[in-house]
């Protein structure tokens, strides 16, 4: 039976992860140990970075669609009631960047809100 020498495929495997360590202070860009260590650790921050990303970007609409509410005198859970009964199907997203760039449409949406509400 042939003897079978490995170093090519563990020098690409070596390689694959010192280039996902590239940027990396320290031993952790150039020992295979470390390095490992640390793109998996890495690897485990960015899957759950991606969804906190997410938490992060609803918890600012909602933030920006309350402060131009409060101008017009409702508060968020009034407005989004009022949204619901008037069934306006906007999500969050829209309805912050029309609050931040339309200002008119925004106020013609909450107008529609506040008719909708029971008085």
């Amino acid at each position: 039976m042939p003897r079978i020498k490995r170093g090519v495929t563990t020098r690409q495997k070596h390689k694959r992860l010192l280039d996902q360590a590239k940027g990396y202070r320290g031993r952790r860009k150039n020992t295979i140990r470390v390095a490992r260590q640390a793109v998996e650790k890495a690897g485990q921050y960015a899957y759950r970075d991606r969804k906190v990303k997410k938490r992060n970007f609803r918890a600012l609409w909602i933030q920006r669609i309350n402060a131009a509410v409060r101008a017009e005198g409702l508060t968020y859970s009034q407005f989004i009631h009022g949204t619901k009964l008037a069934g306006i199907e906007l999500d969050r997203k829209v309805m912050a960047d029309l609050a931040m760039n339309e200002e008119a449409a925004f106020k013609s949406i909450i107008k529609q809100a506040k008719d909708a509400l029971p008085a």
